[in-house]
Parts: structure tokens; sequence; C-alpha cells
């Protein structure tokens, strides 16, 4: 198999794509994408991912017997085309497959929107603005915990979010859970969803997913000041 070109940053989102690959075997060449630097607003990137966010997916031989290549963005449809492709951490039968696929969706429209926001406000937003924030950040940290509260129930019917099984769906929302301490929420009120991280903190493809990278960045504390450059590639639109 061609490696796969993966254009990555450390982040949580960048973090599901990273994991699937080492779970799934399928060999890739990363390419780091430098959000501070803005990387992501090139006319290069946008090519790969109009959004201007990554991840971004190229596949050289996505389909049996086709050589055109593949290019994928946003997160979520990168697992699905990952999964079906291998035919790994996806149910065959279509019901259970629907499932686990509500929920990587689930994913994408909650989980992940809502902890990118509580994020923001604790990390940038105190360096942004000087007017009081404290609205914003109690809305969406008490948002982060009832859809950790969502997770604690699905973890009460079954081993894993959408399945008895270990799918995509976990992938896609686990590493929105790994910065729950930081985000000022401790598991202990979660403790099925803290098990439920722990095992698979202990797979070592998750391990080495979330350590892809790691030596390419500067981990940036909440702390650290933001420069204009930063915020102009963090949050100015691009031009089109």
């Amino acid at each position: 198999m061609r490696p796969m070109d993966l254009y990555y940053a450390a982040t949580p989102n960048g973090w599901k794509i990273s994991i699937a690959l080492e779970e799934m075997n399928i060999p890739y060449n990363l390419k780091m994408v430098n959000l501070m630097k803005g990387d992501q607003r090139t006319p290069e990137f946008l090519k790969l991912s109009p959004n201007g966010r990554m991840p971004a997916l190229v596949d050289y031989e996505p389909f049996p017997g086709e050589a055109k290549e593949l290019t994928i963005f946003e997160s979520g449809a990168i697992l699905q085309h990952l999964a079906e492709k291998t035919g790994k951490f996806i149910p065959k039968d279509k019901y259970e497959k629907s499932l686990v696929m509500q929920w990587v969706f689930w994913q994408m429209g909650g989980l992940g929107p809502m902890a990118g926001q509580l994020s923001h406000f604790i990390n940038y937003a105190p360096h942004l603005t000087k007017s009081d924030t404290t609205y914003s950040l109690n809305r969406y940290r008490n948002e982060y915990k009832r859809l950790l509260s969502v997770i604690e129930s699905q973890l009460a019917k079954h081993a894993h979010i959408a399945h008895e099984d270990y799918t995509i769906a976990d992938m896609a929302s686990y590493p929105w859970v790994v910065p729950a301490k930081r985000f000022g929420v401790s598991l202990d009120d979660y403790p099925r969803t803290k098990a439920w991280a722990a095992v698979l903190a202990s797979r070592p493809a998750v391990y080495k997913g979330l350590r892809v990278g790691k030596t390419a960045i500067t981990t940036r504390k909440p702390s650290d000041p933001l420069n204009k450059d930063m915020v102009k590639n963090l949050f100015q639109a691009s031009k089109m």
C-alpha cells in the first residue's frame, strides 16, 4: 500500500486521525501544519481543505482497481473512509454501522465544537479581550460537562460509546476527553468515562497516535502570550 499523506497538527482533531491510522496499521507520511504560522491559510492547503482546517488526508489508492487519488477533509469523513476501506473498527451489520456513524457525527456536531469553544475561552480569550468572559466560559464548560454525561450514559449500556466493541466513534470522542483536566473538569465525576478513557489510553496505537508530531511542535500554555501574527492566523478570516 502506498503511504497516505496526513496533514496534521497535534490537536484533538488531528489525534483522531493519527490514532486511526496507527490502529489500522496504515502507512502514512506526516505533513505537519503549523497553525500559529498560518500553514492552514496557504493556497496549497486550501486546495486540500477548503475550510482551512486540518486534518486533511490524501489517499493515493482509495478504491480497489482505481489509480485516482482521493483528498478528504473533515475528520469524521476521514474516519469513515479509513474504516470502510480497511473494514476495521466499524460493524459490518448495516444497523450497527448506522449507530456508530451517528455517534461519530454526534462528536463532530457536539462534543468537538463545544470543547473547542471551551478551549478558546480558556487558552485564547484572555489574550484577545479585556471583557469579562465568565458567562462564555461557564456556558461552554457546562455544555462540555453535559456531553460527558451523554458519554457516561452510553457507557452504562456497553463497553464503548456506540457499541460493545471499540470503533471509530471512540476514536472520534476520546481526543476531546483527554484535555478534560485542562478544561477544569474532573473525570472523577464521570467514573465510567474515566475507566473507558483509561482503557483506550492503554492501547499501544492510541499511545503512539497521541504522540505523533510532538517533537515538531512547541506546546503552548494558556498563559503564553499571543502575537499579532498568531491572532491573525488562528482567528481572522482567510482571503479566498
